[in-house]
């Protein structure tokens, strides 16, 4: 037993040895990892806030829009109005582009007209005068500058990860707060390429921010989406974080970080300040999407409308508007913890509203510590407690460590914003409780199936399971216990037999024998042997049993009514009624597998053993069922008996009380004890050769009771003495010369 506990503890301490491992980047564990994100994903679904003063609106590309204005991308002088549109009659705060104007807005036209006027038409007073008043208004990324010149806009920039794509527009201003000792100390992500704004765009509008996602997770879903970027080592800001500062009137832009050693040499970054707003980030300034539901959770309100001056003054004024697209045809649409088509625009909406809101979650590096140690609390307890656990309180043991680490990621995650990896400790738990109970039910099974093997034929399948389950009992060696033994045998078998067909004596047999080995099956005892019509069993072995000589007593009693019903169905079926005796003893017995090389018995022996089969015998001699010792009658003193005689039986020098086991105290009615006690004073008298004083009591309780045997037994011996006075020195010994 302790072997295999040994073998388990290996096991589970390998486990968390695996497991500390992936916490700690050294050995990743891909599916750890995606059940994190599962989980993270459940959580977010099942706590979206439902009341949001929400801040942002979208003005959207919509399905209207493309109809009514024409197909993407509309000319600048059309975007040049929506913008004035938005600051003049609407009167937002802020606008945000999720879109790059890369290109130049021209047309074919727009180039043969300048061709014209510097060729064929150029000395053509009449038409230079046209075209030079048309000129200007040809001009519409300049018509679109304007629009944003002193206004707070924020315009669309992608970085890629790729040097090969050709850098493309004008990148705004990097953030200058950050130098090249900050840059070369963090993880910042590294860009390699981009595709910015027209250059007299981006002049124009108050800044611009990236709206690519470098750190998107493997399974393409947006959960995290990174605040800063390097390029050619300088850093630059996402579009929601421009936006956001735009909003805020605030340039102030800090970061603050964990010391990962003593020297202070190593850093991890953890917070990104605007003023005194704190947005938690993880080591490559990413932040995690505070998504407030599912697609549109925020007011979108169609780029039509407000073209046409038609949108709601209300639904947009001081509003902080992002300029995007639902449309499914633009293709901007993204997988997300909550939904898999997703607008991109409202992507970055939510990131706006949680760092106003202070909501964004946080999952700080030193948590790796929290992890760690879950791990190893959970992982020792359940390692050395789940191999000394049944199934049901190890199924227990499960759950509420698992209740435990949810209860504690719900605390952290509604009151302190934290985000823990409980994955893996719960991946632990669940597989620690599966090596032990699969590693449980395989060996138990294994001793089962070996127990069954050697005992089945002895001891009920409820005693082989308990068996199994306590297999430091079990000692097939040999041993001295402390037993009891009971002998029956069918009294004039023989005669019975010799009037019978074998097939029918054998059928005969088993109808007898089967309800005789289920009572002592059911009373937990052990069947040593079946010998033609008779049976010897005991118990206390092969588990303890500190009731062994009440449960043999029992079983006596139990088959002398079992064999009274089968009687009733034996005279039904033609069949001859049979009688049984029994002989129970209790003491000192030598147990365990003996035999040969050839063959081996569960059995036990011993002067006890021999002494039940005395009794046993003796049962017939004296007219009664069932005989026990004295050793017996004080093992159960809660039983009422009668004492038969003082005898030495065949093979032993040293007298022997016979006793009839006759139930439960409280079982035996009032006559019976008086009569029980009037016999005992009888026997007293006889020992003290008082013959006629004994007789007299005698011969009373045979005339109330004329059928029992043992009065009349004592009846002769006292006429015998008479005779053959037994001297002084007589100790009132019956010696018996047969079995």
């Amino acid at each position: 037993m302790l072997k295999q506990r040994i073998f388990r503890y290996v096991l589970g301490f390998s486990l968390i040895v695996l497991f500390i491992s992936h916490a700690a980047g050294y050995f990743p564990i891909p599916f750890i990892h995606t059940l994190d994100n599962q989980i993270y994903d459940l959580r977010l679904s099942m706590t979206l806030p439902e009341n949001v003063d929400k801040k942002v609106i979208i003005i959207d590309i919509d399905e209207k829009s493309l109809a009514e204005i024409g197909q993407w991308p509309w000319d600048r002088k059309t975007m040049a109005r929506i913008i004035e549109n938005l600051f003049t009659v609407y009167n937002i705060n802020v606008i945000g582009f999720d879109i790059v104007f890369a290109e130049k807005d021209e047309n074919p036209s727009d180039k043969y007209l300048l061709n014209m006027a510097r060729g064929p038409l150029a000395d053509n007073k009449d038409f230079l005068t046209i075209y030079n008043k048309a000129r200007s208004s040809l001009q519409r990324d300049k018509h679109f500058s304007k629009s944003l010149k002193n206004r707070n806009t924020v315009l669309g920039i992608v970085f890629y990860d790729d040097d090969e794509v050709p850098e493309k527009g004008a990148l705004p201003p990097a953030i200058p707060e950050f130098t090249q000792d900050v840059i070369d100390s963090f993880a910042f992500k590294k860009a390699r390429s981009y595709t910015a704004n027209l250059d007299i765009l981006q002049k124009n509008a108050l800044s611009a921010g990236f709206f690519d996602n470098p750190i998107l997770d493997k399974d393409g879903v947006f959960r995290k989406v990174p605040l800063l970027q390097e390029y050619d080592g300088k850093i630059y800001e996402s579009l929601a974080l421009a936006v956001t500062r735009a909003a805020l009137k605030n340039n102030d832009i800090k970061i603050g970080y964990e010391s990962l050693d003593e020297t202070g040499a190593e850093k991890s970054l953890e917070w990104v300040y605007i003023g005194d707003i704190a947005i938690p980030v993880d080591e490559n300034a990413g932040v995690l999407v505070p998504y407030i539901g599912r697609q549109h959770s925020f007011e979108y309100i169609s780029a039509a409308d407000v073209l046409n001056k038609k949108a709601v003054k209300s639904e947009l004024e001081n509003k902080i508007a992002l300029f995007g697209t639902s449309a499914a045809g633009l293709l901007d649409l993204r997988t997300t913890p909550l939904e898999k088509s997703f607008p991109g625009v409202e992507v970055h909406a939510n990131i706006i509203q949680g760092i106003l809101d202070q909501t964004i979650k946080h999952k700080p590096e030193y948590l790796l510590g929290f992890e760690i140690l879950m791990l190893m609390i959970l992982g020792i307890i359940l390692t050395f407690i789940l191999p000394t656990l049944s199934p049901v309180w190890g199924s227990l043991a499960m759950t509420l460590s698992i209740i435990s680490l949810v209860s504690i990621d719900y605390i952290s995650w509604n009151s302190w914003n934290m985000v823990l990896p409980i994955a893996s400790p719960m991946s632990l738990v669940v597989l620690l409780y599966i090596l032990n109970m699969t590693y449980g039910f395989f060996v138990e099974s294994r001793g089962k199936r070996q127990l069954t093997h050697i005992f089945g034929q002895y001891v009920s399948p409820d005693l082989v399971d308990e068996m199994s389950k306590n297999l430091a009992e079990i000692n097939l060696e040999g041993e001295i216990r402390n037993m009891s033994v009971l002998f029956t045998d069918v009294r004039g078998f023989t005669t019975i037999s010799e009037n019978m067909e074998p097939k029918e004596l054998t059928e005969f047999i088993n109808a007898f024998l089967t309800p005789l080995t289920a009572i002592i099956q059911h009373n937990r005892g052990t069947i040593d042997k079946y010998m033609g019509d008779a049976i010897m069993a005991f118990w206390g072995a092969p588990l303890e049993d500190r009731q062994h000589a009440l449960h043999a007593l029992e079983t006596g009693l139990q088959m002398q009514k079992a064999i009274n019903k089968l009687n009733i169905t034996f005279k039904k079926q033609g069949q001859p009624e049979i009688r049984i005796g029994v002989g129970v003893n209790t003491g000192d017995m030598n147990v365990g597998n003996k035999g040969s090389e050839f063959r081996v018995d569960y059995t036990v022996l011993g002067d006890a053993v021999n002494l039940g089969s005395r009794l046993e015998g003796l049962t017939k001699n004296y007219g009664v069922d069932m005989l026990t010792s004295d050793s017996t009658r004080h093992a159960v003193p809660e039983f009422e008996y009668r004492e038969l005689d003082l005898v030495r039986v065949k093979g032993k020098d040293k007298p022997v009380k016979l006793f009839e086991p006759l139930g439960l105290v409280e079982t035996i009615d009032k006559n019976t004890r008086k009569s029980i006690k009037q016999f005992h004073h009888a026997i007293k008298l006889y020992r003290e050769q008082k013959w006629d004083d004994a007789e007299q009591e005698i011969f009373a309780l045979s005339q109330s009771d004329p059928d029992r045997k043992i009065y009349q037994i004592y009846l002769d011996r006292i006429a015998f003495f008479r005779s053959n006075n037994p001297g002084s020195n007589w100790d009132g010994v019956f010696t018996h010369t047969s079995k």
